[in-house]
């Protein structure tokens, strides 16, 4: 989505960017588009409940046993970072308090990457809803580059601002794959979110 950006970025200052560069070019847009992102679209109930259902409460933390690493590790609400940004450590226990909160604020960081991504494009609430959940999974994949490690830079995104809503809901069905392997849980997933993208609201 921001490659444009972040080429004119490159070209400006005459060479590659590194990670930590692109990371704070990142912080920066999602903070200016803040205001913009909470005056946009909000995730519902529908939504939430979705995404609950799949990342059920869990207060001790647990590896991603879908990856050959076990990387992220995960606690509460499939929250893979901690109150201080950093990753979550392995046998860490949460209260549901914490883990709601958490929650909460990752919802709200979904919501603003969604926003930005669409950038204005038309969009159902049901739509909007089965997009953040799908981030939520899978990540918002704003960075500068065009590998689609994300919704960013998903055909399931070119689609759905091209107007391709049929299209679109299609391409829930290929991010069933952790580390090469096809998992039921992430069909069952996409399967939900291609339902719900694909219904009236």
């Amino acid at each position: 989505m921001s490659k444009a950006l972040f080429d004119a970025v490159r070209a400006i200052v005459g060479r590659g960017l590194t990670q930590p560069e692109v990371d704070q070019i990142n912080r920066a847009l999602m903070g200016d588009l803040a205001t913009t992102a909470r005056e946009g679209m909000r995730i519902s109930q529908r939504g939430i409940d979705l995404i609950h259902s799949f990342e059920q409460l869990r207060l001790t933390s647990y590896p991603d046993s879908g990856s050959k690493n076990g990387l992220p590790v995960t606690c509460g609400w499939g929250t893979t970072r901690d109150e201080d940004g950093s990753p979550i450590k392995l046998g860490a226990v949460w209260t549901k308090e914490k883990a709601d909160r958490l929650f909460a604020r990752d919802i709200a960081t979904f919501e603003q990457g969604v926003n930005l991504l669409l950038a204005g494009a038309p969009t159902t609430q049901a739509q909007f809803d089965a997009l953040v959940s799908f981030a939520y999974n899978v990540g918002l994949d704003i960075d500068d580059d065009t590998v689609a490690e994300g919704l960013g830079d998903s055909s399931l995104l070119r689609k759905h601002k091209a107007g391709d809503y049929a299209g679109a809901q299609a391409a829930f069905g290929s991010w069933i794959y952790n580390d090469g392997k096809k998992l039921n849980g992430l069909i069952r997933r996409r399967a939900a979110e291609a339902a719900l993208y694909g219904s009236a609201g």
